[in-house]
């Protein structure tokens, strides 16, 4: 499975690409890539974090056409939507991402990963619920594996926000799915 996550430097995206990785070649012992990429301006600049995931060799290490897109900022989405493979996954937050039309007929998840971080008292961990909810939509990894890559990735005392915030995502995207059958059968 290819992967990527963007977004503008500074909301650690990056360091989610990371951790994923960590999480499926490290936890889970998967054969994993992940390549990043950031503009010159680290803080405010565009940035992505590229992650392959597989059980078998990898043949290349570079993301042309993502099966999964989490966009965390208009331009990113602008920018890579395009690319996602069709019938693609594209995870978004709609405080930043209104216009996803470039996406094509992607499947496409909201998840309010800024609000819920601004909820749980720390805006800075907005990535960590994005990456909750990557998990929850595309389980290309296990989420208990993925909580372990998380904590031990997280700065020493912030262990219990993190793991708030991954938990928060995941069943944000899982409530969502649990509830789109009841909707559906109501037609």
């Amino acid at each position: 499975m290819e992967l990527r996550l963007s977004g503008t430097g500074g909301q650690g995206l990056i360091l989610a690409g990371v951790i994923l990785a960590e999480a499926a070649g490290i936890y889970e012992g998967k054969r994993v890539v992940q390549t990043q990429s950031y503009g010159p301006e680290a803080q405010g600049g565009a940035s992505r974090s590229d992650v392959i995931i597989s059980a078998d060799e990898i043949l290349h290490t570079e993301v042309e056409r993502p099966d999964v897109l989490l966009c965390l900022s208009q331009e990113a989405c602008a920018k890579y939507a395009k690319d996602l493979k069709p019938g693609g996954t594209l995870i978004i937050d709609p405080l930043f991402v209104r216009d996803h039309s470039a996406a094509g007929g992607a499947r496409v998840v909201a998840v309010e990963a800024t609000r819920i971080a601004t909820e749980l008292g720390r805006k800075l961990v907005a990535n960590v619920v994005a990456l909750g909810a990557l998990c929850g939509t595309t389980n290309v990894v296990d989420f208990a594996t993925l909580k372990t890559a998380v904590l031990a990735r997280a700065p020493k005392g912030t262990e219990e926000l993190n793991r708030k915030a991954l938990e928060a995502g995941y069943e944000a995207v899982r409530t969502k799915a649990a509830a789109a059958p009841a909707a559906d059968s109501r037609r």
